[in-house]
This record gives structure tokens, sequence and C-alpha cells, in this order.
């Protein structure tokens, strides 16, 4: 801890270091000039062992560089700004204190220096600042936990997949570092695959945390189950077991469980709630993957109906969360005609499906969580 003292009189630097080594403050260094302030906090940062600096007493009337403008350049400075200035000074000038506090001063005291008030300011400034570096110190040990928890999430997505009779791609943008959509899907045997795309209610922290529950409980699910309704069914139980008395709402998901089948030419599902996805038929006809229930988790106990879709010669289906709809909140309708009309062509070697829905530059700062799939079977 070092306390810096920045004065062009000699005679106020030595009194108020004295005050300051009687009082306890060992390591102090004055400072004649603000500039000498400046070379003494580069030298200090290229240092490998550099000093934690925690206040500067700041006098405002100095030549070439006063106080008010040493503060602001101090403000301008990531690294500095956080550092508590208290101004020091001999002014009487209502206006001048207040653009030394605008300029980022937190506090100031007025020579003649009374030693009481001095001391009793600068514990104020630095139990501030004790505060705020541990405010910052727990917050940047909840960052890396966020990021840490963004690895897993991100190790719980399945990679591309491409076989000699299915290939499935998916485009996932979170909103924030975790997400509340999720797909995953699972082999059965060479033509069975299930495949599911959810979108957990709500997105951050909270929906991403009941989004990897499911996650693995789905894992879990689907070695026991293929049957889409026996799926959905399964996961509504263990939504269930979240539901809490004291707590006002509810966690539930939309989302569409594929069970496709590329031997018998079929592709069965259960849309629970989801938006309503799209499905090219042998490169002709055009439907809507329907809903057939509720969302999972609304309720204990829950009515779920499959529906098949069966093909000759090849099936693509695009699904998506409503964040991929919402994305242009003027015109919804615009974005669903955009991924109508891209499901109704013809696929070829797409490896990103958000870059045919949404330009590069929307891409970030969006309210909610995107998920784009593209299944295509022969």
């Amino acid at each position: 801890m070092s306390i810096l003292i920045v004065d062009d009189n000699k005679v106020n630097l030595f009194v108020i270091e004295k005050i300051l080594k009687n009082a306890g403050y060992e390591n102090c260094v004055s400072l004649s000039s603000a500039q000498q302030l400046f070379n003494y906090i580069e030298k200090n940062e290229q240092h490998a062992n550099k000093v934690s600096i925690d206040l500067i007493l700041l006098d405002i009337m100095m030549p070439e560089i006063d106080g008010i403008e040493a503060c602001r350049r101090l403000q301008q400075d990531d690294c500095l700004k956080d550092i508590p200035v208290i101004f020091i000074t001999a002014l009487e000038d209502s206006n001048k204190l207040a653009d030394a506090l605008d300029a980022g001063g937190m506090d100031y005291i007025t020579k003649p220096i009374n030693k009481v008030e001095l001391l009793a300011r600068i514990r104020v400034a630095l139990r501030l600042k004790y505060e705020k570096d541990w405010h910052a110190e727990q917050e940047q040990k909840i960052q890396n936990e966020l990021d840490l928890a963004m690895q897993v999430q991100k190790g719980l997505l399945n990679p591309p997949l491409e076989t000699d009779n299915i290939t499935i791609n998916v485009s996932h943008l979170p909103s924030f570092k975790l997400a509340g959509d999720m797909y995953y899907w699972h082999k059965f045997e060479d033509h069975r695959y299930g495949v599911i795309l959810l979108d957990m209610m709500g997105h951050g922290i909270s929906s991403s945390l009941v989004c990897m529950f499911i996650s693995s409980v789905l894992r879990d699910i689907i070695k026991e189950l293929s049957d889409p309704e026996l799926v959905i069914k399964e996961l509504n139980r263990y939504m269930a077991l979240l539901h809490h008395p004291k707590i006002d709402y509810n966690y539930y998901f939309t989302g569409i469980y594929l069970l496709v089948d590329t031997e018998r030419k079929i592709v069965e599902y259960v849309n629970a709630g989801h938006p309503e996805g799209y499905v090219l038929v042998d490169n002709a006809s055009l439907c809507t993957i329907e809903r057939s229930s509720c969302a999972v988790g609304f309720f204990d106990q829950m009515e779920v109906k499959k529906s098949v879709i069966s093909y000759e010669d090849n099936i693509q289906l695009l699904l998506f969360t409503d964040g991929a709809i919402e994305v242009n909140r003027n015109d919804e309708q615009s974005m669903l005609n955009k991924l109508k009309y891209i499901a109704s062509q013809k696929w070829s070697n797409v490896r990103s499906p958000i870059h045919l829905v949404i330009p590069e530059e929307q891409h970030a700062g969006q309210g909610d969580d995107m998920c784009i799939m593209m299944i295509h079977a022969k």
C-alpha cells in the first residue's frame, strides 16, 4: 500500500508526510509536480514488483499541469481511474472545487492542513477503496467461474454431423456467456438418430443451469428411450422435480424432439410449444413442424402426441429458437418468411446456418439466445 502526495510546495509535502507517518502510514511518496506523478506511476507499472497505489493527495494549484487536469488524465486510464484522489487546496472558490470533484476527485481538504480532518478523510477514502477492490476481486472470481461454466456448456454441444445418410449443422449464438438454448443428437444405430432442440425460459445464469441439468438428464433418458412421446414425458417429469412451493414461477422449456429413421424413411417428432420449424420433403412439399403439446415443465402431467412425416428420397428440416425470429422485433414476419424461404431451397454445404439468416454485424448484442439447426436426411 502507498499514498502519493503531490504538491509543488516543499513545506506542504513535509508537513503532510510527517502527519501520515506519525499516524502509521509508512509508505508515502512525495512528488513536486503532476508530471512527476505520471512518471512515478509509469515506472511503477513497469516494475516487476509494482507497489499498489491506494490514494493520491493532490494539490490543485500547480504550474504546467494543475491538479484538476492531472485528475482528468488519471480518470482516462482504466488502470488508474479507481485510485481515490483527495484534493488539497487553499482555494475558497466553490466553482473551482466543483470542477475538481467533477474531474473525478473523491473529496477535498483546505489549507492550512487540519491533522484530524486530513486523517479522517483519508480513512474514509481508503475504506471505500478497499471495499471497491474487494468487490472487483469477487466480480473477477464470478467472471472466471462463468468462463468455466461456458466452456462446460460448450462441451455439452455436439459437433456437426455428416454421414452418408444424414447431415446436421447448427449455429448456436448465446446472448450472454451462458445460454438457455441447447441442442443434442444421439446415434441409436447407423440409420436412427434422436435430435432435440430446446429453449429454456429466460436466458443467463439460472436458465443455463437448468438447461445443463436437462442436457445431462437427456443423455441418460435417451439411452433407455427413443420414442419422442416417452422422451418428452420423461423430461417433463424431471422438470417437475425443480418446482418449489416458495418460488412464484417455475422453469419450463419449449422444444422439438425428432427421431430420424433413414432406413424406414420416416421422421417422428413432438413439438412441445416450440416455434414451428419447416420441413421440405423430397425437394417438393414444404410443411411445418406443428405444435403438438404445451411447453415442458408447465404441468406435472402433460398430454403428448407425436407426428410422423414420411419421405421417399430425402428430407430437410429447419429448426430454430425464437431468438432467431425476434432478432428483428419490428418485423418478425419478415424473419419467418426468410426462414421459410431458406427451408424451401435445396441445401448444399451449409456449415453456418445463422449466416443465411442474419448478417455478421447483427450477431453481437442480441437480447436473446439464438439457435438454428439444419438437418438433411436421405
